[in-house]
């Protein structure tokens, strides 16, 4: 997203995270007086304060993302993904922000575990401060919300090209189990429609393809020529989905079809409901849950060529090649 930003010619950008050595490395790395590093945490609603002030669109991206280490340690999900999301959203609005973007997860649909818990409370709590401030509010808040993000923190891959180029066993929590693939120039222009278009507490989800884990590790054997790689089955982890669903049925069917995205509309309403007459639902009109066990699955090939389209992975397979 920054790159993108950058990239756009924008006057700034400022990032704010509790991470120093990652800003110290970025900013070596970019070396673009543009960006301004802040240093903080979320659930320090004063470090975002001093970060937010003057700032046009905010793309609220912190959080603790790893499921296990969620379940393991609920309450610190809980103090960064929803207290300190409310912190962020308050803020803005306080600073007058024009659009606040808040990334979400396929695991705040039907959560099961306590990353999920805590990023469908991130959702509500964003839906509600849109609800509050009303259609003509000066802060536009909304949510996106995608799947597995191809080489991005957490997923398989980089996990599963370490495995091949260090020869040990691919580890795989079950081949059967599928999960969308999202490459991370999508999910930017999910982040950009989203500035563009939202209405107050708008959820918007990009549509995707899906893969087996089976087909995912095939693809990369092919890719890096190893096809007698030892592959290891070790079952699922904690509170671990075997597919991903992006929106409930109940949410299919309030959403408008925007070819490559859906939008999801908050239920606006207050809590007089006699005041609200609304035609109710045609006798069976009903929807699917949109999830990567009932959606497009990508042949092996398409896997493998989607995979080959990332810069990251390609520059491993390079210095592999070289390697060998």
């Amino acid at each position: 997203m920054l790159r993108h930003l950058l990239a756009q010619s924008v006057g700034e950008v400022r990032i704010l995270s509790r991470d120093e050595e990652k800003q110290d490395a970025l900013r070596r790395e970019l070396r673009d007086s543009r960006v301004r590093f802040y240093i903080g945490d979320i659930r320090d609603r004063d470090s975002v304060d001093k970060a937010m002030a003057g700032v046009d669109c905010v793309f609220h991206a912190a959080a603790l993302k790893q499921v296990p280490s969620c379940e393991f340690f609920p309450i610190e999900a809980m103090r960064t993904n929803i207290q300190g999301s409310e912190n962020v959203i308050r803020s803005a609005i306080a600073a007058g922000v024009r659009s606040l973007v808040c990334l979400s997860t396929d695991k705040a649909v039907f959560p099961v575990n306590a990353m999920g818990l805590s990023k469908a409370m991130m959702e509500k709590a964003a839906q509600a401060a849109a609800r509050e401030l009303g259609e003509d509010a000066r802060t536009m808040i909304s949510c996106v919300r995608y799947g597995n993000v191809i080489y991005s923190r957490g997923s398989v891959v980089p996990l599963f090209v370490r495995q091949i180029r260090t020869g040990k066993p691919i580890t795989v929590t079950d081949p059967t189990m599928t999960r969308f693939l999202t490459s991370s120039a999508d999910c930017v222009d999910l982040v950009n429609h989203a500035f563009d278009y939202a209405r107050p507490g708008d959820l918007f989800i990009r549509k995707a393809s899906a893969s087996t884990l089976a087909d995912l590790v095939e693809a990369l054997k092919e890719i890096f020529d190893v096809p007698d790689h030892p592959v290891e089955v070790i079952g699922l982890r904690h509170a671990e989905k075997r597919y991903e669903t992006l929106a409930s049925a109940q949410e299919m069917i309030n959403s408008e079809d925007l070819g490559d995205y859906l939008r999801i509309r908050m239920d606006g309403r207050d809590l007089n409901y006699g005041a609200y007459l609304e035609p109710t639902k045609a006798a069976g009109e009903s929807a699917d849950d949109y999830s990567s066990h009932n959606t497009g699955c990508l042949s092996r090939a398409e896997v493998r060529d989607l995979l080959l389209s990332l810069p990251p992975l390609r520059e491993e397979l390079s210095a592999w090649q070289s390697s060998r």
